[in-house]
C-alpha cells in the first residue's frame, strides 16, 4: 500500500485539467479541417507544455508510443515539475483524433492518473476484449459468458426487459457478427465510431443512457477506462487480444498474461486513481470547445477521483487573446 503521504492529493486532477482544457482548446482549431494528425500535434504540445507546471513526478504509462516514434508523452517520459506525489499516468491528448478531423461528435481530451506503479501496461498488445457496465454486473457478466448470457443476466440484475437494453459497440467491421448476436435478444445497439473510453463512462456511470460496453478496442484506452470508471464502482474485465503469434510473443516477454481475464483492479490496482478529460467536440459526456465569442473560449471537463466518489463538471472560460 502507497504511503497517504505520497498518494496524489485531491487538488492534483484541478491542476491536471487544465492540461486537458489546453490540449482540447488547440485541437479545436483543427475540428472539421480533415487534418488529424494536425490536430493531434497542436494537443500533444499544449498538454505537454501544461503538464510541465504541475507539481508531481510522473511517468507516462500509456502515452503517444515508443521514445523513437513519439517525440512527446512517450511511454517513460517524466512530466511535471519533478517535485510533490510520483504517479503513473496515462494521456491520451485527443481521444477521437479522426473524429476531431472530420467535425464529428465525441471527440475528448483525456488523461488518469495513479499511484506510481499500479496502472497495467499493456501497450506491447495492442487490442483487448472489453465489457464494462456499472456496479450491477458485479458477479453477473464476464468475458467468460457469451453477449447473448452477458445481456439477459445483466437484463435480469436491472430489473428491466431486455428489450430496454442498450449495448455501445464500436463500430468496425470485426465487430459485424457481435452487433448481430446483440440484435438477435431484442436488445439494441449504440454504435460509436471512436472513443470507447467515454463509451466506458456512459456505460458505468448513474447518469449515462447505456447498460453495458462490449467488443475489442484498444488496450491502452482499457486502462484509461479502468481509472476512470473507480470513481462510481464500475465494473470492467478486459482480455488481451494478440493480433498474431509476434505480438502474443511480445506481450508474454513484456510480462502480460495473454490469457487471462484482467478485473479492473488488475488494470489499475491503485484506489486512488483520478481522471479528467476535456471535450474537443460536442458528444455524450461533454459539450465541445465553443468560441471565441465575445473575447472568450469555453470548455467543459469533468473531473473523476475514486477514493471520495467524486464527480466534478468543470465549466471554464478562457480569455481567447490569451490564446492568440
Amino acid at each position: 500500500m502507497t504511503d497517504q503521504s505520497q498518494q496524489p492529493d485531491r487538488n492534483l486532477a484541478l491542476e491536471l485539467v487544465r492540461s486537458t482544457e489546453a490540449a482540447a482548446i488547440r485541437a479545436s482549431a483543427w475540428a472539421g479541417r480533415g487534418q488529424k494528425n494536425e490536430a493531434d500535434g497542436a494537443a500533444v504540445n499544449a498538454m505537454r507544455q501544461f503538464l510541465h507546471t504541475v507539481s508531481f513526478d510522473g511517468v507516462v504509462v500509456i502515452g503517444e508510443g515508443e521514445k523513437d516514434k513519439a517525440p512527446m508523452l512517450f511511454n517513460g517520459e517524466h512530466v511535471g515539475d519533478g517535485t510533490g506525489v510520483q504517479v503513473d499516468i496515462a494521456v491520451d491528448p485527443i481521444d477521437g483524433t479522426t473524429q476531431t478531423a472530420a467535425g464529428r461528435p465525441n471527440a475528448v481530451s483525456i488523461m488518469s492518473v495513479a499511484d506510481r506503479g499500479s496502472m497495467l501496461d499493456a501497450s506491447s498488445v495492442f487490442y483487448m476484449d472489453k465489457i464494462v457496465t456499472d456496479r450491477t454486473g458485479v458477479g453477473v457478466v464476464s468475458l467468460d459468458q457469451s453477449p447473448e448470457d452477458n445481456i439477459r443476466e445483466l437484463a435480469r440484475a436491472k430489473g428491466k426487459p431486455v428489450g430496454e437494453m442498450t449495448v455501445i459497440v464500436l463500430d468496425r467491421p470485426r465487430h459485424e457478427e457481435l452487433i448481430e448476436r446483440i440484435r438477435s435478444v431484442g436488445a439494441k445497439t449504440s454504435l460509436i465510431l471512436d472513443g470507447d473510453v467515454v463509451g466506458g463512462i456512459n456505460a458505468a456511470s448513474p447518469w449515462g443512457d447505456a447498460d453495458l460496453l462490449i467488443g475489442r478496442g484498444g488496450s491502452p484506452e482499457g486502462v484509461i477506462t479502468a481509472a476512470a470508471i473507480k470513481a462510481f464502482d464500475g465494473f470492467m474485465q478486459g482480455r488481451l487480444a494478440p493480433k498474431d503469434d509476434a505480438e502474443r510473443q511480445r506481450g508474454i516477454d513484456a510480462g502480460l498474461d495473454v490469457d487471462r481475464i484482467y478485473g479492473g483492479d488488475d488494470l489499475v490496482a491503485s484506489d486512488n486513481t483520478f481522471f479528467v478529460g476535456t471535450g474537443v467536440t460536442d458528444g455524450v459526456l461533454l459539450k465541445g470547445v465553443k468560441g471565441p465569442r465575445d473575447g472568450y473560449i469555453h470548455t467543459q471537463s469533468i473531473v473523476l477521483r475514486s477514493k471520495s466518489g467524486t464527480v466534478r463538471w468543470i465549466e471554464a472560460d478562457h480569455l481567447a487573446s490569451k490564446w492568440a
